[in-house]
């Protein structure tokens, strides 16, 4: 079994593409350097005038969350230039034991074609 940590989060529209950028290199690259890391997917999508940002990353247990979230897994980890995008944060997570690992955001007539995002674990 392992661990899904789904966070979520929003921008103005306009910092959509620049926070995008940023979440690789803050969130995604910070997950995915933590041992017990076994993936992590982004999705976006544009809603009037916001661009949501959702963020599901793997884990092997609960040591390796507290590795990245620190002693309060379920809260979310926010970084000191978030507030420059305009970021609006859902102040916790949300944790699921799962079976597998796969990009949660593919719907599954579309998952045999799809190809892993560069925040997707090499096969």
């Amino acid at each position: 079994m392992f661990i899904s940590r789904t966070w979520h989060g929003i921008v103005p529209i306009q910092f959509g593409d620049q926070f995008g950028q940023y979440l690789e290199e803050t969130g995604v690259h910070e997950s995915r350097s933590i041992s017990g890391n076994v993936g992590a997917y982004v999705h976006r999508a544009n809603q009037g005038q916001y661009t949501h940002f959702f963020l599901c990353t793997y884990w092997q247990s609960w040591s390796a969350i507290r590795a990245f979230a620190g002693e309060a897994p379920h809260i979310a980890v926010t970084y000191p230039e978030d507030e420059k995008f305009g970021l609006i944060s859902d102040p916790v997570v949300i944790h699921q034991e799962v079976a597998v690992v796969v990009n949660p955001f593919i719907h599954p007539a579309t998952f045999a074609e799809s190809k892993p995002s560069s925040a997707a674990p090499a096969p």
